[in-house]
């Protein structure tokens, strides 16, 4: 029926085996419904290699394309097809909508539904209604890995202000440094400083397909909601459905290259944007930044419990500020405090990972978006062996690769 159909030759299939399979793919794209009208129809493309499939389809505005995926799974799975790929187009959004998501950014699903209005039909018709279905949020074992990311890794602390975004670009490149392949999300929603720190505030990602290419940042691929303002000082004015929604549409409607790492830089604090992660995204594990200041080790732990909570590893903690040496007289003082993060490392049962310096050097290298690990100063061995440290324990913390995820 499909003569659009491609097919890759396999040594394992015969031609009359070809056939037949081809043939079980037609009945079951006829056969399979959405509202009362055949799939078939909404495919545009379709490829067989052996075993996996890989349609396009341009959907009803309502689908559930990962129920119609698993449905679809199901019934071809006894014609012998284990992997389904599913390109999937849906209809724009209707003009005069109110979104206030800037234009650049593709058509989404909101993070959180909108509730039903409480109108007068509404309530007329509410005493013979059944009861909504619910759903119980997603878990962190329940996730599937990113087919093409094989480690995802959160940089987070409890508070503002203890150079966790900094940390998280040095982290970055020291692993790229190391020979990985290495991408960074900036989930800052609302103080994205990624493209600063990467020397590309200046960048805008293209749009493929309605997908996202991410920024080449120094040979990483970088996406953050700063690349798509209209300057440095346009704020992101959102309240936390429309910031989640947003994290979740960079991070599933961009054409991530594969990946030994994304590294995501989160905001501080465990409010909306951290819990949406901890349930859409598959997170690999944590790293904490803190520094031993007191008030900062208590919303440090707050972090830690945060993600004990939502099932994902914290692979350990860094320190900054640790200690300050003058530039003058070579005195060294630990002006914050010593021993914060031995103290929650120690608690935890979590790696210290690493103690980084109070260092003005640090500063005016991410300022001019040359961080201290691509500039390779003086301050570059302390990320690298940070790197180190996260990458001899992180393959046990690793979920199994799930190729038959869709975006």
């Amino acid at each position: 029926m499909f003569n659009f159909m491609k097919k890759k030759t396999t040594k394992t299939e015969t031609p009359q085996q070809q056939a037949e399979r081809d043939s079980a793919v037609d009945k079951v794209l006829l056969g399979y419904e959405i509202g009362a009208v055949s799939i078939a129809t909404m495919v545009t493309g379709l490829e067989r290699d052996g075993a996996a499939l890989t349609l396009d389809l341009r959907l009803p505005k309502d689908s559930n394309p990962e129920v119609i995926q698993q449905e679809l799974g199901q019934l071809l799975h006894t014609h012998g097809i284990t992997t389904i790929h599913m390109n999937v187009r849906l209809p724009a959004p209707e003009k005069g909508s109110g979104s206030s998501l800037p234009k650049q950014m593709p058509k989404t699903t909101n993070a959180m539904e909108s509730q039903p209005s409480s109108g007068a039909n509404n309530n007329a018709s509410s005493t013979n209604a059944e009861p909504p279905i619910t759903k119980a949020a997603p878990t962190q074992a329940s996730l599937s890995a990113h087919p093409r990311i094989r480690h995802i890794i959160v940089v987070a602390s409890g508070k503002g202000g203890v150079g966790k975004s900094t940390t998280t670009v040095n982290i970055a490149l020291a692993l790229q440094k190391l020979g990985n392949r290495v991408g960074v999300l900036d989930a800052d929603i609302y103080g994205p400083s990624m493209p600063t720190m990467l020397g590309v505030a200046d960048v805008k990602p293209q749009l493929e397909n309605e997908q996202f290419v991410p920024v080449d940042a120094h040979g990483m691929a970088m996406l953050s909601i700063g690349s798509l303002l209209d300057g440095d000082n346009t704020p992101v004015a959102w309240r936390g459905p429309k910031a989640t929604g947003a994290l979740m549409q960079l991070y599933n409607q961009t054409n991530w290259p594969q990946l030994d790492y994304l590294v995501i830089d989160m905001p501080p604090g465990t409010g909306d944007i951290q819990l949406t992660l901890a349930q859409r995204i598959p997170v690999t594990g944590a790293v904490i930044v803190t520094t031993p200041q007191h008030v900062a080790l208590l919303d440090a732990q707050k972090g830690v419990e945060m993600f004990n909570k939502t099932n994902i590893p914290v692979l350990g903690v860094v320190e900054n500020m640790a200690l300050h040496t003058c530039s003058n007289c070579n005195h060294t003082e630990a002006i914050f405090g010593t021993g914060g993060g031995e103290f929650i490392a120690e608690q935890y049962q979590v790696p210290l990972l690493g103690q980084l310096p109070l260092a003005s050097g640090i500063r005016a290298q991410v300022d001019k978006g040359v961080p201290s690990v691509l500039a390779d100063d003086e301050f570059a061995q302390y990320y690298v062996s940070i790197a180190k440290n996260i990458e001899a324990n992180i393959n046990k913390f690793a979920k199994p690769i799930d190729d038959k995820r869709i975006f």
